[in-house]
């Protein structure tokens, strides 16, 4: 991961306006149902949320009541969460490396945004091993992937930049993106996720399409009226668990167990 690169990054990118969006809003829709599902069935549960950016789902969650605590590393990031003045704990962090946090004493993990970041195996077997020494037995990770057909549909047909890919090995030559250390993003095909669960030991529960085909359809989507959109976002809730779905999906969420 190239830290100095992320947080120029994330200095100019504003998340929480991404998640506003229509795209977005089907993303964090999704995520905040299953989040649900399987706090039900807790009883005063503690969450934390690693890899927070400015808090969309960690001050979301506080406001309902929950214990929430945020581990972000991007300073600016912290400091907007901060700001929102929420009862979330929060702190400066990798998620790569959580020893200020003891073994055992979170009932929810998410990780919705450092498996996008790490580039390297080992990095992404370490943010996992991580999030499984934190979470109790009884407790989930849930971690969220960007989806390497999605990033060949759309960055290299779609915006005609798919020839100077492969010319410059940015793309291997089963159609697989194969990103440098200076890159900000990661993707992952199916089997890569696979290949990390079985490494790490952790127990898949579910797998889903976190936003199907909704960026593929941004435009369209947009044009919606609002009953016409919550009609689609009820299709995407009955859909998002299909196979057939998942690897062109941009983002897949993986919920976990020890």
């Amino acid at each position: 991961m190239n830290e100095e690169n992320l947080i120029k990054y994330y200095n100019k990118f504003n998340e929480d306006k991404r998640l506003t969006h229509r795209h977005g809003i089907v993303e964090y829709k999704t995520a905040m149902k299953y989040i649900h599902d399987y706090l039900k069935e807790m009883n005063n549960p503690k969450i934390i949320d690693i890899g927070a950016g400015t808090g969309k789902y960690s001050v979301a969650l506080a406001n309902e009541g929950y214990d929430v605590t945020a581990v972000e590393l991007i300073k600016h990031n912290l400091m907007t969460l901060k700001a929102k003045n929420s009862t979330v704990k929060a702190y400066q962090g990798n998620a790569i490396a959580l020893s200020m946090f003891e073994d055992n004493s979170f009932d929810m993990v998410l990780l919705f945004g450092p498996l996008y970041h790490l580039i390297s195996k080992e990095e992404k077997i370490n943010a996992l091993l991580e999030a499984k020494r934190i979470v109790k037995k009884s407790g989930f990770i849930l971690v969220s992937y960007y989806m390497n057909e999605y990033a060949v549909i759309t960055h290299g047909f779609k915006d005609n930049n798919i020839l100077d890919a492969i010319k410059n090995n940015e793309i291997d030559k089963n159609f697989h993106i194969t990103p440098k250390e200076t890159d900000l993003y990661s993707m992952v095909r199916l089997e890569d996720i696979n290949e990390l669960n079985e490494l790490t030991r952790l127990k898949r529960i579910k797998i889903l399409a976190q936003d199907g085909p909704s960026d593929y359809l941004r435009p369209i989507i947009n044009k919606m009226d609002n009953e016409t959109f919550e009609v689609y976002i009820k299709y995407h809730l009955s859909i998002c668990e299909r196979s057939e779905l998942l690897g062109a999906s941009s983002h897949v969420l993986d919920i976990l167990k020890k």
